[in-house]
């Protein structure tokens, strides 16, 4: 039997220039690579004109070089044609064509390419997969969820699932939502993302918010992530004037940066302006995934009131440090938040709920051994073990 080797396709990967994109990715798949000999190639999107985008927007697009080496990994990052906010559901089929050359090159050093988002990352690599004979498997993560709501992407994410070897969804919700829309549920294997236990484990809450000048008397909320709408930082900002009303040294710590999404940094700076909060609300900017701790750390909840996830890694690593989550009822969050010890899960959009739960999680004495003990129960090895044997299987069977 021939060993697997796998080629890792997602247009969502760090590089020099973006190095907080895509980190889950890279975390789940590096793992895998002690296992199996992988390569990775990341399709970035080009347009002619951008460059007097940038002049406008600074961040837009960000150029990485053409390849770099990560903890020796090869990265390729191919450019493909894609024009700004015009025929999305073309992307699929230029991000294949833009890949292809690079693949071909490649075409020797892997069995599988693995993709990750159904569209366009998914829909490319079965595109590849065709022309090249290889087999695909393809990881949901979430990005269905919106995409689905736009006939021609939906189409094609749906094709894209129809036409890969072996389809990873990271929560069972993520998999029941394909599944509604007509995908085949028998090829559709649920395998959650993990936890690095010893990047993430709690420092004395003291030393942490000694580091960031926080007094040991107040009360600390945190939230990471990207700074876009979906995250819902700013539903968390309406609700901090009533919950400063009770607790006056109340501080909310936004950790987060650009993405591929956008940066709404500048809007919700002028909503904490507004609301008058200019001494309860820190703009800590993007952290690594080594200093995030610190912040965690210091904090005594993490707030999350997103409207979309598949799988938020960020619970794990938010309860490997000790904290327990309050986070709305969206994708796969009760899949993370299993129970009431480790946090609250609340409706989207009832701000009401959401008051009473960071109130009362404020209030409450957590049992801070277990919320360690459940994140380190979800370390990386178990998840590695059935992708490794997935990838084994797929490759003695193409």
């Amino acid at each position: 039997m021939s060993e697997p080797k796998l080629l890792v396709f997602s247009s969502l990967f760090p590089s020099q220039v973006r190095p907080n994109a895509g980190v889950f990715i890279r975390e789940r798949m590096f793992r895998v690579g002690k296992y199996i000999p992988i390569i990775v190639v990341s399709p970035v999107p080009w347009f002619p004109f951008q460059e007097i985008i940038r002049y406008w927007c600074p961040q837009f697009r960000p150029q990485p070089s053409c390849y770099e080496e990560q903890e020796g990994v090869q990265v390729y990052y191919p450019r493909f044609f894609s024009i700004p906010g015009l025929l999305k559901s073309c992307d699929g089929f230029f991000m294949a064509v833009g890949a292809l050359p690079t693949l071909l090159k490649l075409k020797k050093k892997f069995t599988i390419i693995d993709a990750h988002f159904a569209y366009p990352d998914g829909y490319a690599a079965t595109l590849l997969g065709k022309w090249l004979n290889k087999p695909v498997t393809i990881t949901l993560r979430g990005t269905e969820v919106p995409l689905a709501k736009i006939p021609g992407r939906k189409e094609k994410l749906l094709t894209a699932l129809v036409y890969a070897t072996q389809v990873f969804s990271v929560s069972d919700s993520l998999k029941q939502f394909v599944v509604s829309l007509g995908a085949n549920g028998d090829k559709i294997q649920v395998i959650g993302n993990g936890i690095d236990v010893i990047k993430f484990q709690p420092i004395a809450k003291s030393t942490a918010r000694a580091a960031l000048s926080i007094s040991e008397g107040a009360k600390v909320l945190v939230s990471v992530g990207a700074l876009v709408d979906r995250k819902g930082f700013h539903r968390v900002i309406d609700l901090l004037p009533e919950l400063v009303s009770q607790y006056p040294n109340l501080i909310y710590l936004i950790v987060g940066g650009d993405s591929p999404e956008g940066n709404i940094r500048i809007k919700l700076e002028r909503q904490v302006e507004v609301l008058n909060l200019k001494k309860h609300v820190r703009f800590l900017g993007a952290y690594s995934s080594d200093q995030l701790k610190v912040p965690l750390s210091a904090a005594d909840l993490f707030v999350l009131a997103t409207a979309n996830e598949g799988w938020a890694n960020v619970f794990l690593e938010a309860m490997a440090c000790g904290l327990p989550v309050i986070t709305t009822d969206v994708g796969g969050n009760k899949e993370v938040i299993v129970n009431s010890e480790l946090g609250t899960v609340v409706p989207f959009a009832d701000s009401q709920r959401l008051l009473s739960a960071i109130s009362n999680g404020l209030d409450k004495s957590w049992n801070i051994p277990l919320i360690l003990k459940y994140a380190q129960n979800n370390a990386w090895d178990y998840r590695v073990k059935i992708l490794v044997d997935n990838f084994n299987r797929i490759t003695s069977s193409f």
